[in-house]
């Protein structure tokens, strides 16, 4: 049986701007190879509406899960939340699990609420919350869509929180050969070697250090024998 497949979602300006480097892509790709399900595309999408919307739309009918960062903190231009409510055709408002959920960050409770604390409180109808064991404004899941914060702690947080609740597949392993050769002369023999292992997924990384060319030869795959099997054929072929 084939792997779950997922998407992820960068919300936000300050990634398109290059002020802020994403790291949450890096961390989830790394989980979700953990556990056998196959990150198969990340989008990039300002704080727009529009663009929110539909890339949430397309990317939900098309993986088995959709994961997203950023968008659903407090000021005016977090906007996810609503977002997701629009591209599932529901309403939104405070929820009053949400709300005690984030009035434990605070000393008196609900009562040190102001409007843009209960703007964290917004749950689109149906959802599910995600614990938030650090700041506790809670993520949520919506059907295969999975929100969460753009702050990387926290992201990283949600997500371990997250993935135990979901269908997980055959962990993909991996295994790398360095040949100090041009990919121009690697291209040949390697994809001949990536053809003869149609399962697995067999990657060329160049590299140019000390005045010399070279790649890193990389395979992955379920089959712990067959990435062995593939490896072995490189380094023969590839080893000086």
């Amino acid at each position: 049986m084939a792997n779950p497949t997922a998407a992820m979602l960068v919300i936000g300006d300050e990634i398109l701007s290059g002020r802020t480097r994403d790291a949450n892509m890096y961390h989830l790709a790394g989980e979700l190879t953990k556990i056998g399900i196959d990150l198969s595309e990340v989008r990039v999408v300002s704080d727009d509406h529009n663009a929110i919307v539909r890339a949430v739309s397309e990317l939900r009918a098309v993986f088995t899960y959709v994961f997203t960062s950023g968008g659903i903190g407090p000021t005016h231009d977090d906007i996810t939340a609503d977002c997701i409510a629009a591209s599932f055709k529901v309403g939104i408002d405070s929820r009053e699990d949400a709300r005690k959920a984030l009035a434990l960050n605070y000393e008196n409770g609900e009562a040190d609420f102001n409007e843009a604390r209960l703007r964290m409180t917004r749950i689109p109808d149906g959802a599910t919350l995600i614990d938030n064991p650090i700041s506790h404004a809670p993520g949520f899941s919506m059907e295969n869509v999975h929100v969460m914060a753009g702050v990387p702690n926290i992201f990283a947080a949600m997500v371990k929180n997250l993935l135990p609740t979901l269908d997980h597949g055959a962990e993909v392993v991996s295994d790398s050969f360095r040949a100090d050769l041009s990919e121009s002369s690697i291209a040949g023999p390697l994809g001949k070697i990536a053809a003869a292992f149609p399962s697995l997924s067999v990657g060329s990384y160049p590299f140019f250090k000390e005045g010399k060319h070279g790649a890193n030869l990389v395979v992955r795959g379920t089959d712990a024998a067959q990435v062995a099997a593939a490896i072995e054929e490189i380094r023969i072929t590839f080893e000086p």
